[in-house]
């Protein structure tokens, strides 16, 4: 594990962004969606991922230079295709767009298809604050996870972010998968060869298995709640919402034929749409009632839980955004820890771009 300065991440990451022909601009806005992800303790969004992206644009599935627009709209609403490009830099465009819309008129909502993946849900939805709005952002994925009762693999992890601002207390920002827990959860133990809980995953045959490495071997991840006993079928249905509402609803492909993220893994030969969907909202706080007294109110609401007695064995109750925004401020003063194999990874991608990590 060595630990690397927000600023050390930065300029490499922004380098490689400009090295597979990103513009400037795009470069930027791409490095600060990815490593928001890194500095709030979300390690399997990060810099984890910088490759990734790399290798889905080496073979033509994610386009440096896209012309990211709008093929639709009304005053509220509207969808934007964005044209393969990041979705690192597709969902920021789409949510500005959904916050000028709530400028307007009160709300906005913005679906997006032909997409890829864009990084952690909560980085989009959090844009809204400084609006005095609240924000929403949900998006579908790969599809690594099994129905309830299903074997087979259907729905992605597919996260919905909320976040909502407040006067004195921080932000209350909930960024969540609809799964047990998030394939990135998978990949951090892959690396340090360790097993994952009961209740994660199961294997090809719909078998419960603590095997990290289980997806790579046609198991899949489960739904939020691991079982029908403990509300799986609850997983199942959020995570259908947010398939139906990035993808259906944009014109984007959705189910199992969403486009997997490996580029290693052949895309489905159905596709019903285009590329990932996303979905986000924005909503003026003024549009219900005085922003200052909603922001007030958010004030009480929040003492009062962080206050709630906690049950034996726990020093506090924690608010929605506590440990992320915790994690940044430790990181931003003693830097981002980052484990052996994700250095070797990142320092063989900048020799093939001669950037020295």
């Amino acid at each position: 594990m060595t630990h690397f300065s927000f600023e050390q991440l930065y300029q490499f990451t922004h380098k490689i962004f400009l090295s597979i022909g990103c513009s400037d601009e795009h470069a930027t806005t791409a490095t600060k969606t990815l490593l928001s992800a890194d500095i709030r303790g979300i390690d399997s969004h990060g810099v984890a991922r910088l490759s990734g992206y790399v290798r889905l644009w080496e073979v033509d599935r994610v386009n440096a230079n896209p012309q990211i627009k709008i093929v639709h709209e009304t005053p509220s609403t509207a969808v934007v295709d964005g044209d393969a490009g990041l979705g690192l830099v597709v969902a920021p465009f789409a949510m500005q767009v959904a916050i000028d819309k709530a400028k307007d008129v009160g709300t906005g909502w913005v679906s997006v298809c032909n997409s890829n993946h864009f990084g952690i849900a909560g980085y989009h939805a959090m844009m809204a604050l400084q609006h005095d709005m609240i924000g929403m952002a949900m998006t579908n994925a790969s599809a690594l996870v099994a129905p309830t009762f299903a074997k087979e693999r259907m729905l992605g992890t597919n996260p919905i972010a909320v976040a909502i601002p407040a006067n004195k207390q921080p932000a209350f920002v909930a960024d969540m998968a609809t799964t047990t827990a998030a394939n990135g959860k998978l990949e951090i133990l892959q690396r340090k060869n360790e097993d994952i809980p009961l209740g994660w995953a199961q294997d090809k045959d719909g078998i419960a298995s603590t095997d990290a490495n289980i997806i790579k071997k046609q198991g899949a991840l489960l739904p939020l709640g691991s079982d029908r006993e403990h509300g799986a079928h609850k997983g199942y249905a959020l995570g259908s919402i947010v398939d139906i509402f990035s993808g259906i609803l944009s014109g984007g492909s959705y189910g199992p034929w969403v486009p997997p993220f490996p580029a290693y893994v052949p895309m489905p030969e159905y596709q019903p749409g285009k590329g990932l969907g996303h979905f986000f909202g924005a909503m003026r706080i003024d549009a219900f009632r005085p922003a200052d007294d909603f922001k007030q109110h958010m004030d009480n609401w929040i003492e009062r839980f962080r206050n709630a007695e906690p049950a034996e064995g726990y020093d506090k109750v924690l608010i929605p955004g506590d440990p992320e925004r915790e994690m940044e401020i430790i990181r931003m003063k003693e830097g981002i820890p980052i484990v052996d194999s994700v250095v070797d990874d990142l320092k063989k991608l900048g020799e093939k771009f001669s950037i020295n990590f």
